[in-house]
Parts: structure tokens; C-alpha cells; sequence
């Protein structure tokens, strides 16, 4: 338990990436020789991004070059001006290269880098040798700046089926052979596809804490629900029927009782419940649109009790009596 799970069942060969075909395959014929370009992943997280652009670096570094011809960063916390003319570009710049061997720079999250720094970065990638390899991932393409991508061979990584999450979250429960109950087993994997919205990393994290918490014991989904920022069902009915009735005061109660709340975790979940609620098409559009504003505000920092406060105020307007 003191290792994670996700780095313990991290694949280590292409033919370990799940439900990546298009992609890997036309990686691996890159990798045939040590003139390949730079690249860039583009994708949903948790779909193997990192994982494929480590099993690259792997396939030409030899053990004992790891840890000097390898650079692996989080761009959104360390890839500003200062750190892009400093560390990289002493990176980049160190004559430690021999026998033809590469070295490689992933920036994860490169999209969260500022415009400017990424025109630093871009010249840098205009000036490296042929032995130094750039891979970048992230989750929104539009975000890097066109002088990058041209640079690079783009490669997009799609969201995983769910059948395809739940494999691997069976395989992983094998091997470490936790007492699942029979009668529970199929609705706790769902619930972790659920809850993971298709990211294979957040499943099996979610797994290994349920592990860690003493939680299969006496399986209750409810309690892994809670613990991972969303409503157990029986309060989600209980809001579901406020709603129904038009009663915004019940409903902001029920949802103030609500301890740990995760409120990005709490729209998807209502989102996913709104099919019995009585809305006519052309406000069933005005509200998914009201949804997704009230989305990005939160994900740009505004106050959550006010933008829930308000997302049950629009939906109970639009619910018809």
C-alpha cells in the first residue's frame, strides 16, 4: 500500500496502453529509428500520455542514463521565463551525449504554460540538436501556440470506453487480491468508472484508497461516493424530489448538510440525474449552457457556494410545475 497503484500498474511497453491504437501504432514506428520529431499528446487526463512518453524515453535510454539524459516536469508549476532560460536551456545545452544516445524534455501539462514562455520555449526547440527530443502533453491543444505544433507531430489521445477501465481496474484487484463481495462487485466498478469520468488514473486512485480506508470490508458504495466528493444516492433523491417541487430552500439546505463536497464532481452528477426532472428541449439548452458557464466560473476560482447557490436557482426556474 506504500506504493501507488498507478505508478505499481504503470505500463511499461506500448503494448500495455489501453485503448490507444491509432496512436501508439504510429508512435511505435517513430521510435524504429533516433530521427524522429518532437511530439505533442493531446487528450483527456488519465488516458496515457505520461506513461507513453516515458516508454519512449525508455526504449532508448539505458538505465544508467535515466537520470542524466532525462528531464520530466509538470509544466503548469515550474515552466515560467526564469526556469525556461536557466534549467532547461542547461538542460538542453549539457555535452553529456555519447554514443549517439538521445535526450529527452516532458513537459506535462504544457498547455497551462504562458504564451510568452512558450515563444522562449519554441526557440529553444528551433536550436536543440537532432539528439534532443521534446514531448509535450496536454489536455487542450488549442492552447499551445502555433510555432510549437508545427514543430511537432501531433498525437491525440481519446477518452477510454468504459468496459476497457473496468478491465484493468479487475485486473489490478486480482492481483492484489482484495475481498470484493460477489453481489457488489460489478456496481463498485461502475461506481469508480463514475466517479473517474473515463480517467483511468483517478480510477484506480480512487480503488486504492477504498483499499486504504477499510472500506471493501463492508462494501457501501454511498460511503465511496461521499469520500470521493459526491452525493450518496439517497441524497440525491431527496434533492432530485426539492426540485421537483420547485422548493429552493430545501434544496440549498440539503445541499449545506453536505460535507466535503466536491462541486465540479456535484455538477456532473446532477447533470447525469436531470433526465427525470420535467424540462421542456429549448430550456433543457438554455440550462446545459447555464451548466458549463457555471463550470468555468469554478474552475476559475469563483465562490462555489455562490455558483451552486445559483445553478439550483436556474434549474428549479426551468423545471416545469
Amino acid at each position: 500500500m506504500n506504493i501507488p497503484w498507478v505508478e505499481k500498474y504503470r505500463p511499461r511497453s506500448f503494448d500495455e496502453i489501453v485503448s490507444q491504437n491509432i496512436a501508439i501504432n504510429n508512435i511505435k514506428e517513430f521510435t524504429k529509428t533516433t530521427d524522429m520529431p518532437h511530439m505533442i499528446f493531446a487528450g483527456p487526463a488519465g488516458t496515457g500520455k505520461t506513461s507513453t512518453a516515458l516508454i519512449i524515453a525508455r526504449t532508448f535510454l539505458k538505465k544508467d542514463e535515466i537520470a542524466t539524459n532525462l528531464l520530466e516536469l509538470n509544466a503548469s508549476d515550474t515552466v515560467r521565463m526564469d526556469f525556461v532560460r536557466n534549467v532547461l536551456k542547461g538542460f538542453v545545452n549539457q555535452n553529456i551525449i555519447k554514443n549517439g544516445s538521445l535526450k529527452f524534455v516532458i513537459l506535462d501539462e504544457a498547455d497551462n504554460i504562458p504564451s510568452q514562455v512558450q515563444q522562449a520555449l519554441r526557440r529553444i526547440i528551433e536550436k536543440t540538436s537532432n539528439n534532443i527530443k521534446f514531448i509535450l502533453l496536454c489536455n487542450y491543444i488549442n492552447r499551445i501556440i502555433d510555432p510549437i505544433i508545427s514543430r511537432c507531430a501531433v498525437f491525440r489521445f481519446v477518452n477510454l470506453p468504459k468496459e476497457k477501465i473496468i478491465e484493468r481496474l479487475k485486473y489490478i484487484s486480482k492481483k492484489e487480491k482484495l475481498p470484493l463481495p460477489s453481489n457488489k462487485t460489478q456496481e463498485f466498478f461502475e461506481t469508480l468508472f463514475f466517479i473517474s469520468g473515463g480517467d483511468l488514473r483517478k480510477a484506480i486512485n480512487t480503488l486504492q484508497m477504498s483499499v486504504a480506508l477499510e472500506l471493501l470490508d463492508d462494501l457501501d458504495i454511498n460511503e465511496i461516493l461521499k469520500i470521493s466528493g459526491f452525493l450518496d444516492e439517497k441524497t440525491l433523491e431527496h434533492l432530485i424530489e426539492a426540485i421537483k417541487n420547485k422548493d429552493y430552500k430545501k434544496s440549498r439546505e440539503i445541499i449545506d448538510l453536505v460535507e466535503n463536497l466536491d462541486s465540479r464532481n456535484f455538477i456532473r452528477q446532477l447533470l447525469n440525474s436531470l433526465l427525470p426532472l420535467d424540462i421542456n428541449p429549448q430550456n433543457a439548452s438554455i440550462l446545459r449552457s447555464f451548466i458549463g458557464d457555471i463550470d468555468y466560473r469554478i474552475s476559475q476560482g469563483a465562490d462555489e457556494h455562490i455558483q451552486i447557490a445559483a445553478l439550483l436557482a436556474k434549474i428549479i426556474e426551468l423545471v416545469n410545475k
